[in-house]
């Protein structure tokens, strides 16, 4: 449907049903009617499933399943309160959204939604469960007509299909690939090493590679009829066994890298009928670079490889996932290597220039006078020949294979144009149709010459792919063989390479791609020094290796027209990263043009990376308002966009030794440094039965482990005991002396020291009064961290954090969601879990001016949480904050909290616009009015 189409039947959607609304009777047409009338799903019964079973305690539905684009519907009546909790069949309270996640809880995994709509007809409110915890996008039916866009994924079947296809067939030829590696692995290993395949040295993997993209390069070939004849690869192999198929080999890579005017002109062997490839694919092929060929090997070229699979439907990104296929785990770690699917390509290339060229296009489709649409079309495809493009990071080529398809495809939708006016030039007469976009335009940085070879096979496949699509167009063919173009990708590290001496800035348009993924703490000492080389003085130590190539491309835009884009781990946009590198790259005048909040990161690998990250695009000079994408469905357009991902000033949270609004100092527990310390309820037991004295000094231990779910440990805590009691005690002298030799032993001169007193914790920070503990790290799936009083005989590890002489007040600000809110935002992530920091989230943390009411409102509403916790003693505070497990009464409490912390930020909690990204805006400029007054004070 065309878009004004579709705003039409939208709008006559919404007319119909207003008045309309009977959950039983009317959901399914109402559903049917969606997608039939509205998005075009031409038989929309065989596109949703209604009523599929749940077994909880009781049979239950659910109201809708869409499969291919995994949404989940949960359907109320007309006037039913979408955010509100519903009695249940067993006497639970529930919102829609809340029920919804307790049927997938008993749904195959494989079947999770992506996404999960509540719907009372009026009211569509759409949860992204990449992020659960995240506000729900909201549109009113009577709103459909301007915001039916914001809907349309749910019926995105059709392409998502296709490229679903491709990649399957991706995943498919991989496996095919990593088979035949494996095999002729071992015959080099068997050759050279003893059958010892870690013994092989970086040559040989050198040469096993290229032997592998060499015959992925022939396996398309024939059966795209790049070759000029079908099966002819295959074909040629049958002539040989087991004895002479290597010398073929041989043979034929040593003719395909020969023009035919330099051919031996009396060669008739099967080899002479082969093409001329050029491009350096067959370059250099020594004898010694190709193994002995086993039955095994012919059995998996001729049949799996040749037979078997068509390599003419692949999608050229292959070469990632046969990349990928090829290289172990340990590898792939070490040098952070994710590989990329289609869709999340687009995520990146789109906003960054593809959006705008396809507007461009339609703008000059929308031209009425055809002598101008004609001029507009000719300088059209002039620029799309004249962008370039840079990947510092290219690894297989993923991002320039796709950015090179996408603007072959709108090229040929220029050419489709000229040939169907049979445009003219204006001086020659002949008819416009040349392809012009062209694999040159493309420059690429990668550090495994493995990955360089892949990435030219795979431009040069999806060059060949786009050649036969314009062929069609133009209606006349043309020898894609020898290869005539090359993709620039050049070998190197790109964090000690100079980018403006593999493309000038004068001549470079885009840089984007997905960086290597390195966390700070598996970090090689090659990669430690890479960081200095970069950075400098600045201190990096806590960042991830990404940040590297955000600021060599920031350098590279300052002063141009350059933008960049590249997908990261989140933590850059987290934690201690944000003060590293966005605060240099603002410093330097750059701004955020668009970015993609947190998600999972897909690819085509067969053992996926299931990492988190965000998308950033950034530049000098911004054209436009920038875009904040929330979730595939819900983007947005920004004032601005800070290193936070929040539409808010450009800010960077710092670490800060005191809290900056004044309130209690917050405190690491108490550190033992030797293990003898730690008491098992055995040991305990143990100890008190052949030494009763022991009990005085055995005291209860925690961490954020037992804080938050329950369980037994014990501790020594020995501060001023008598000594010659200690003497007394044969096994608690034996821990005093492990102790000591522990420390000892410590490469740490401050642990040395402590060793004079070992008897004591190394850092004693226990108060003598109740505390307030803040577990150090905790799971992203709760929307309250949850933190608590802690009487002072319990001992609080350095896996919790403190605050003594803390108040009810204290507590409900805490625990409160506007604290929640702040904390998500600024604190780092141990893997996906919140890693909650005191020096950057507490310290940082700017708290309310109440009143007395306010402040006394805040204390009662702390306590009513502490109370109702006191209701459940058998469930330990993990089972508490469980989202979906949380009590009623106690999600109550804490939204009577919420309630009551933000009325005292005076924020407009009641206004259902006021989301948690305001909270967190408001909260920054706070933030920020309080580092000017302390600047001011100095």
């Amino acid at each position: 449907m065309k878009p004004n189409e579709q705003k039409k039947a939208a709008k006559e959607f919404a007319e119909y049903w207003k008045d309309r609304g009977y959950e039983k009777g009317e959901s399914q047409p109402f559903w049917l009617s969606l997608l039939r009338d509205v998005f075009g799903v031409e038989h929309p019964e065989q596109f949703i499933r209604f009523e599929d079973k749940v077994m909880l305690d009781n049979t239950s539905f659910i109201d809708g399943f869409i499969p291919s684009s995994r949404v989940m519907i949960e359907q109320k009546s007309r006037y039913k309160n979408l955010r509100k909790g519903i009695k249940q069949s067993d006497g639970s309270i529930l919102t829609p959204f809340q029920q919804a996640k307790r049927y997938i809880t008993e749904m195959d995994v494989d079947l999770h939604p992506y996404y999960v709509i509540t719907c009372n007809f009026q009211t569509f409110l759409i949860y992204n469960m990449h992020n659960p915890q995240g506000e729900p996008q909201e549109i009113k039916l009577a709103d459909l007509e301007k915001k039916y866009d914001s809907l349309k994924f749910i019926a995105e079947n059709y392409e998502k299909g296709r490229i679903k296809h491709e990649e399957e067939l991706s995943i498919k030829a991989g496996e095919i690939i990593g088979r035949l590696y494996d095999a002729l692995e071992k015959q080099y290993a068997a050759a050279l090493t003893g059958g010892d395949a870690k013994k092989l040295s970086a040559e040989v993997r050198s040469w096993l590679n290229k032997l592998c993209v060499r015959l992925v390069f022939c396996f398309y070939a024939e059966d795209a009829g790049v070759f000029g004849k079908k099966d002819m690869f295959h074909d040629y192999l049958m002539n040989f066994n087991s004895e002479t198929i290597r010398d073929g080999l041989i043979k034929l890579f040593a003719v395909l890298d020969t023009p035919e005017d330099k051919r031996d002109p009396f060669d008739r062997s099967p080899a002479s009928a082969f093409p001329y490839v050029n491009g350096g694919l067959f370059g250099n092929c020594s004898s010694k670079e190709v193994p002995p060929v086993t039955q095994e090997i012919i059995d998996i070229i001729l049949n799996d490889c040749c037979d078997q699979f068509d390599w003419s439907e692949i999608s050229p990104t292959i070469v990632g996932a046969l990349f990928e296929s090829t290289l172990n785990q340990e590898t792939r770690r070490s040098g952070g290597m994710h590989y990329t699917s289609i869709e999340n390509i687009h995520k990146v290339i789109d906003p960054l220039f593809l959006n705008d060229l396809k507007a461009e296009y339609k703008e000059i489709m929308d031209i009425k006078t055809v002598k101008i649409r004609r001029q507009r079309l000719v300088a059209f495809q002039d620029k799309l020949a004249s962008l370039t493009f840079l990947d510092p990071a290219a690894g297989s080529g993923n991002f320039l294979t796709e950015t090179y398809i996408s603007l072959r495809t709108l090229e040929n939708e220029v050419l489709k144009q000229f040939v169907a006016g049979k445009y003219k030039g204006e001086e020659t007469g002949v008819l416009i149709g040349e392809i012009k976009v062209s694999i040159s335009q493309f420059y690429g940085i990668e550090i495994n010459d493995f990955a360089v070879s892949v990435a030219k096979t795979a431009l040069w496949i999806a060059e060949s792919r786009m050649m036969n699509a314009s062929e069609n167009i133009i209606g006349t063919t043309r020898d894609f063989l020898p290869l005539t173009t090359n993709a620039n990708i050049v070998e190197g590290n790109a964090l000690r390479l100079d980018w403006k001496e593999i493309v000038p800035p004068e001549k470079l348009s885009y840089i984007m791609g997905n960086p290597p993924f390195i966390g700070h703490n598996v970090r090689s000492d090659a990669q430690k020094s890479d960081l200095s080389h970069v950075f400098g003085s600045i201190q990096t130590d806590k960042s991830d290796y990404v940040i590297a190539w955000f600021y060599l491309a920031g350098k590279l835009l300052k002063g141009t027209n350059i933008k960049a884009a590249f997908v990261a781990t989140n933590s850059i946009c987290q934690g201690t990263s944000v003060g590293v590198i966005w605060k240099e790259l603002f410093s330097m005048g750059l701004h955020i043009d668009f970015a993609w909040r947190s998600f999972e990161w897909n690819n085509e690998a067969i053992d996926k990376a299931h990492v988190h990250v965000v998308i950033v695009g950034f530049s000098e000079r911004r054209s436009k308002k920038p875009i904040l994408y929330i979730s595939e469905q819900q983007s947005e357009e920004v004032s601005n966009i800070n290193g936070y991902l929040l539409d808010a000033p450009n800010i960077c949270v710092e670490r800060s030794s005191v809290q900056i609004s004044g309130k209690p100092e917050m405190k690491t527990g108490s550190l033992p440094r030797s293990s003898a310390f730690t008491v098992t309820p055995k040991e305990r037991d143990e100890m008190i039965k052949h030494s009763p004295l022991t009990q005085k000094w055995i005291r209860p231990y925690i961490g954020s482990e037992e804080f938050l779910n329950g369980g037994e440990r014990y501790c020594l805590w020995m501060k001023n005991a008598d000594p010659s009691e200690l003497a007394k005690c044969p096994e608690v002298l034996s821990r005093v002396e492990r102790v000591r030799a522990d420390r000892l032993a410590s490469s740490a001169a401050i642990t040395r020291k402590a060793a004079e007193t070992p008897t004591l914790f190394a850092v004693d920070a226990q108060p003598e009064t109740p505390y307030i503990a803040v577990p150090q790290v905790s799971s992203e799936r709760r929307r309250y961290i949850p933190i608590g009083f802690v009487e002072p005989e319990i001992i609080a590890s350095n896996l919790l954090f403190i605050i003594p002489n803390a108040t009810l007040y204290h507590f409900g600000v805490l625990t409160s969601n506007v604290h929640m809110a702040w904390m998500r935002t600024v604190a780092g992530r141990l893997e996906t879990r919140y890693r909650y920091s005191k020096d950057l989230v507490y310290n940082n943390f700017p708290w309310p001016q109440p009143t007395p009411d306010q402040e006394s409102k805040i204390e009662q509403t702390a306590q009513t949480i502490l109370d109702t916790r006191a209701k459940y003693p058998n469930s330990s505070l993990a089972d508490l904050y469980n989202d979906i497990l949380m009590p009623p009464d106690l999600r109550k409490a804490h939204q009577d909290n919420d309630k009551a912390v933000m009325t005292a930020y005076r924020f407009d909690w009641r206004s259902s616009e006021f989301t948690e990204s305001d909270c967190v805006a408001e909260l920054f400029k706070m933030y920020e009015k309080l580092v000017a007054e302390k600047e001011c004070q100095k």
